[in-house]
């Protein structure tokens, strides 16, 4: 069985595929520092925290104490004394909804309050007594009252 042009084409691109292939394999190896143990590099971190190639300079180095370093995240310094009746504004509140923010006057932090923690309907922009709990999401106002 003769073989077609086209066969003899496709076989021919394969091998000048496959010699190309090769070839750059080849100089790849060849250009390769990998391989050279002669030439390491480095890589430093300056007092700024960037990456040179030039080692630090020993005069700039700061000592560290290991018992000043926290790992994880801080606690929190949020004192959040239980039966400590705050007072604050209504800053947003949805009646259909059930739900709000109270911001408080002295500390300017903001409370989510649910109608369930309501002793008496409120409004926006009037001013009420609360109790704070620290909830799963952050601070909750409870056992709000209006101030009049």
């Amino acid at each position: 069985m003769a073989e077609s042009w086209n066969k003899k084409e496709r076989e021919r691109k394969k091998q000048q595929i496959k010699k190309e292939k090769e070839e750059k394999k080849q100089e790849r190896k060849n250009n390769s520092t990998s391989g050279n143990k002669d030439e390491i590099l480095f890589a430093y971190v300056d007092e700024n925290g960037n990456l040179t190639s030039v080692p630090p300079d020993p005069r700039k180095r700061i000592k560290t104490n290991v018992e000043d370093i926290v790992l994880g995240v801080p606690k929190q310094d949020d004192t959040l004394t239980e039966n400590d009746v705050r007072k604050g504004v209504v800053t947003f509140y949805n009646d259909a909804k059930g739900y709000g923010f109270i911001k408080e006057t002295t500390s300017q932090k903001e409370y989510f309050v649910h109608a369930n923690n309501l002793l008496r309907p409120i409004k926006e922009n009037i001013e009420v007594f609360f109790d704070a709990e620290r909830g799963p999401k952050g601070l909750i106002a409870v056992n709000v009252t209006p101030v009049n």
